[in-house]
């Protein structure tokens, strides 16, 4: 099965994070995927290549049959466990290499943070956009000045790639972002800070979907 064919079709996108994270990656993955995420980036920082791959291991466990599984900027720890596919971001390995690395099957998504680089991401290869920082955010501490989201509606209208909007979203303000076109969504810290994962997922999805349902 081709999964990005599923990128369209996804409500709520989980990053992990285990400096934010009160429960650990794992908790957080497993709790987030039982409450229905359909697609999971680990991004981890802070750990050495050899421990990372056994996290991804146990990662792409749970996400078995359940969600997508991508590695955040490591394209040598995706291919080690067989990942579903990376996101890199605008500083780090060109698309066309990655996709020579990874093969037509694996699915690259982009950092992206307007129009111009959207439409290079997409007529590069990029199975999707991450367009970022839509709110003032302080998950990356590099992201720059919110965009807002009024600016997804300009890069939805001229991409035929799906995007992910990211950056400083929250359950109030994401209402706003759904409405703005954005196929799915990030939410960090509202998500790995809170003392139950699983719900907080739910209601996000929950939220998405509603607010998809009123607009489309």
């Amino acid at each position: 099965m081709d999964k990005r064919k599923l990128l369209g079709k996804i409500d709520l996108y989980l990053v992990t994070d285990s400096g934010l994270s009160k429960k650990g990656t794992l908790s957080d993955v497993r709790n987030a995927v039982e409450a229905g995420c359909r697609i999971v980036q680990y991004r981890e920082k802070d750990r050495s290549t050899k421990e990372m791959v056994k996290e991804a291991f146990l990662i792409k466990e749970i996400c078995e049959g359940k969600a997508i599984f991508l590695v955040n900027d490591r394209i040598d720890v995706a291919m080690a466990v067989d990942a579903d596919g990376v996101h890199i971001g605008q500083d780090d390995m060109p698309i066309a290499i990655a996709r020579q690395l990874l093969g037509n099957d694996k699915i690259i998504g982009l950092t992206v943070h307007n129009l111009r680089e959207a439409l290079e991401a997409e007529q590069d290869g990029a199975d999707y956009v991450g367009l970022s920082p839509i709110f003032d955010t302080s998950t990356k501490k590099d992201a720059g000045k919110g965009i807002g989201p009024e600016s997804i509606r300009g890069v939805k209208n001229a991409l035929n790639i799906p995007i992910v909007a990211i950056g400083g979203i929250n359950k109030e303000n994401s209402i706003s972002v759904v409405r703005e076109g954005a196929d799915s969504l990030v939410a960090i810290s509202a998500i790995v800070c809170s003392d139950d994962v699983n719900k907080e997922t739910t209601d996000f999805i929950n939220i998405i979907r509603k607010t998809k349902d009123d607009v489309y």
